[in-house]
């Protein structure tokens, strides 16, 4: 079975071999400076380079050139997206699952782990804690579990996030996160509304995906490597993918995530949505000793800088598993989504004190959702809560076009202000809102196209008055 990117068959667009001979020359060439510096020119026109080019910068140790990856892909990152972060938070419906991973406390041999699935009442309360605290985007997270946890109880779920209007509080965007499933069931969360399509691969190498995943509809290597395209095949056109970095060798994790962005590109047109760059963390029942592959904060950023320079048009998500420390650094290097005043336990929300007994796993940076944007603020960020684009059909190739051809910044900026305006009106903290008008006031004017520009300063005035979701 060779390489080819355009094969539909996990084993050759995701090919071993390729991925071995990929590293070998990697290794061979990290010193090759006419290579190295050939590829960072390459890399430096912004329309991406090849998981063997981005292999051979990882590779190179040189400080030089470790901190021209950095330059460029913070370059990269502010010519598409800007200083916007768009804000989102994980919302777990049940805990119950059928599958063995080794690195999840969900796996069913644990017996410790409290199990729960959320009643549509109990999730109309989660819905309404987020909507107080201001969120408009969720993604929803599921263990696989047939009995416990149907399609239609996801679907039902989806319904039920939608319905819920509190105050001013609306969820815009569900996101979906659970198990490969088949091209009939994409089609259905697609007509149920949803926005990005989320599956990790976990790792891409086939012989550790196979021991990770002992037991389960999740053993099956390809069923699951092939998920995305059967997601696409059903209409779903905005898809994330990403790997758990320290369960195989980092190297190799590279080289297999920008193989996937690059067969969904060959034979769909469009790569993927999002990439996810979780690292592994301690949890329920999983002691992070046991995995020998964890990867160094040094390693953990060039790894998402290198992301950034080779899939330049995708999102970059980070989550509350990275400190707050770690997160600060990677939003300079690509990271253009990160969560906020997270709960990674079943109905966690609702509850006063944090309870993590039910929880995947452990959260590092436990600040509340005003104190992120906050943060982000005085940092010189532009927290956005837009769904714009979504709710606007803009998604798959008409949003990537959109933003390749640069016309993102008439959209994407003076939708994200805007949504920080009700943000700062409905839900922030005093000192909140004033450095937020602050930032708004100066980043408005920034808006290229001046009829834009104008309404959306005008837009901002009425929602002086109470108006709610405005958008381009």
């Amino acid at each position: 079975m060779g390489y080819n990117p355009k094969s539909m068959k996990a084993e050759e667009f995701i090919n071993n071999e390729e991925i071995l001979e990929c590293l070998d020359y990697a290794r061979k060439n990290k010193n090759n400076m006419e290579l190295v510096y050939e590829i960072l020119n390459k890399a430096a026109k912004a329309k991406g380079i090849s998981h063997k080019e981005a292999s051979v910068l990882l590779e190179c140790d040189d400080p030089e050139v470790n901190n021209r990856i950095r330059e460029l892909a913070a370059e990269i990152k502010e010519k598409f997206y800007g200083k916007r972060i768009v804000m989102f938070a994980p919302l777990y419906l049940s805990n119950y699952c059928v599958n063995s991973c080794t690195y999840c406390p969900y796996h069913y041999k644990n017996k410790h782990i409290p199990r729960k699935k959320l009643t549509q009442e109990e999730i109309k309360k989660e819905v309404i804690a987020l909507q107080d605290m201001g969120h408009k985007r969720l993604a929803i997270e599921s263990g696989e579990d047939p009995v416990n946890n149907p399609l239609e109880y996801i679907l039902e779920s989806i319904e039920t996030i939608y319905s819920i209007k509190h105050k001013n509080g609306a969820i815009r965007r569900v996101n979906v996160n659970i198990a490969a499933t088949t091209v009939e069931n994409y089609t259905k969360l697609k007509n149920a509304g949803i926005g990005t399509y989320i599956l990790f691969q976990e790792t891409y190498n086939k012989k550790a995906y196979e021991e990770l995943h002992p037991a389960g509809p999740k053993h099956d290597y390809a069923y699951h490597t092939e998920a995305m395209d059967r997601a696409m095949e059903g209409g779903i056109d905005d898809v994330g993918i990403g790997v758990l970095f320290g369960l195989e060798m980092y190297r190799y994790e590279l080289a297999g995530i920008l193989m996937h962005a690059e067969h969904l590109e060959a034979v769909h047109g469009v790569g993927p949505h999002t990439i996810s760059v979780p690292r592994v963390c301690p949890a329920d029942d999983i002691d992070t000793a046991d995995f020998n592959n964890a990867v160094p904060d040094s390693i953990f950023e060039k790894i998402v800088a290198i992301i950034r320079i080779a899939v330049p048009y995708t999102g970059m998500i980070i989550s509350t598993r990275e400190s707050q420390k770690t997160r600060e650094k990677v939003l300079k290097l690509g990271i253009s989504q990160i969560s906020g005043g997270s709960r990674t336990s079943v109905g966690g929300y609702v509850e006063p004190v944090r309870d993590d007994s039910s929880a995947q796993f452990d959260v590092s940076d436990t600040r509340t959702l005003d104190e992120v944007v906050k943060w982000l603020m005085e940092l010189g960020y532009i927290p956005s809560f837009c769904t714009a684009c979504y709710r606007a059909g803009r998604t798959g190739d008409r949003f990537m076009s959109l933003l390749k051809s640069g016309q993102i910044a008439n959209c994407c900026q003076p939708n994200a202000l805007m949504t920080l305006k009700e943000y700062l009106e409905d839900y922030a903290a005093e000192d909140t809102k004033r450095i937020g008008e602050e930032l708004i006031s100066s980043e408005i004017l920034k808006v290229p196209n001046e009829n834009i520009r104008n309404k959306a300063i005008e837009y901002l005035k009425e929602m002086n008055e109470g108006k709610r979701d405005f958008r381009f």
